[in-house]
């Protein structure tokens, strides 16, 4: 079910701009500079409730969080649909984000309380792959909706889009759960470990807030937004105007790097798990900064499918491991609330990035540069991990020190 949140809440509501962008840029007669402003809207939406959805899953509980957030990013979507004009579809992308940040954030945070440390990179890396089922289908069906309805396709993906996003929303509602006790269960894999009780005197917000562990997680994570929503945002328009790609190209392309990407998450959890959070951290942003550069500088067919076959090998591993270092840090109570912040920090990235993309295309005439920005970004990320140093856990709060032990390693 968490996979399937993660494919609403990002995989449609954020990368499935991606396929309908041309479409919609020519639709609503706006440049690239607007077009950089509508996905940033959409991330500010998402900057907004990333560190109030973790905060209120914590006090409340995840369940009721992100079938709420779905449900409104339903609505943003299906709005979109409908906008007349550029201020309109600003709006409902804001909308959209809020849903995403309501939803996807508390979700991700609910697998510390479902898996033990030692499973933790794993189950993590399998609800991301949310995000690869949403390139899958957004490169299968986005081209064929707007080869049907010419004038009107991209109206009618996003109807679709968030059709099947307030369904995800029911089945939140349904079947998810906020803890294994609800169901008389254990954490999976919490066979030896240690149990840790729950904290004394309620949430120590403290904990979260001025946690230096925290923080440059944080920061790390600053880096993954801003360079991979460059990338993101634009992949099919650089696609298109260098590469002389068409639709249907450019569809199967992002549809390849979705089917690459769909077991990265699975792979790189499992590998943070055996080798620690830093190490795969580490070589996951040095794999972006290869393919952000190959994209900007290889503009022939070979360049771009390695580039593309790059990040979906890596591409959602890093939020993955980022959640499961949260529980490692601070224990399952308190990881909605420390993800909700380090996603904040990743969202400023995120908020930031398309518009000076856009801007810097229309300053350039192609997205060049701003890929190669994406790229040395990328590799800023990879020395602040370097950089991260074990943590110790808050008495009560976290883990067994192993899985501290691990995180920093």
């Amino acid at each position: 079910m968490a996979t399937l949140v993660v494919f609403g809440s990002l995989g449609l509501a954020r990368f499935g701009y991606t396929m309908v962008l041309p479409d919609m840029q020519e639709g609503l007669g706006i440049d690239n500079s607007q077009t950089g402003a509508l996905a940033t809207a959409n991330l500010v939406g998402y900057l907004a409730l990333a560190l109030i959805g973790g905060a209120l899953a914590a006090r409340y509980g995840p369940r009721v969080v992100v079938a709420v957030g779905l449900a409104l990013a339903s609505a943003g979507m299906m709005l979109t649909g409908v906008a007349a004009g550029f201020p309109d579809a600003v709006a409902w992308r804001v909308l959209t984000g809020i849903g995403s940040g309501a939803s996807n954030v508390p979700v991700m945070a609910l697998l510390p309380a479902w898996f033990a440390t030692r499973r933790r990179g794993l189950a993590s890396g399998i609800a991301v792959a949310g995000s690869a089922l949403g390139l899958i289908v957004s490169g299968a069906v986005v081209p064929r909706v707007l080869s049907t309805w010419e004038d009107g396709g991209w109206r009618a993906c996003w109807f679709i889009f968030g059709g099947i996003t307030l369904l995800l929303a029911a089945g939140s509602l349904l079947f998810l759960r906020n803890r294994p006790a609800d169901l008389g269960l254990q954490p999976v894999g919490s066979a030896g470990e240690v149990p840790q009780p729950p904290p004394a005197g309620g949430i120590r917000w403290s904990h979260v807030y001025r946690s230096r562990a925290v923080w440059h997680l944080g920061a790390v994570y600053v880096a993954f937004g801003f360079s991979y929503i460059i990338y993101m945002t634009f992949f099919t328009k650089h696609l298109i105007d260098k590469g002389g790609y068409t639709k249907d190209a450019a569809g199967d392309l992002f549809m390849v790097m979705g089917w690459v990407s769909l077991v990265c998450g699975l792979l790189w959890g499992t590998v943070s798990d055996l080798i620690g959070r830093r190490r795969a951290l580490i070589i996951v942003y040095l794999i972006h900064a290869v393919a952000f550069g190959l994209f900007a500088l290889w503009t022939a067919p070979a360049g771009f499918t390695l580039s593309a076959v790059l990040f979906g090998l890596s591409a959602w591993s890093i939020p993955a491991i980022m959640a499961a270092a949260c529980g490692d840090v601070l224990g399952p109570r308190l990881a909605p609330a420390a993800l909700g912040l380090i996603t904040l920090l990743f969202g400023i990235g995120q908020a930031v990035a398309p518009s000076v993309a856009g801007a810097m295309a229309d300053a350039s005439g192609s997205f060049s540069t701003a890929l190669l920005l994406a790229a040395g970004v990328a590799l800023l990320g990879a020395l602040g991990a370097f950089f991260l140093r074990p943590v110790t856990v808050v008495e009560g709060q976290g883990q067994a020190a192993g899985g501290q032990a691990r995180q920093g390693r």
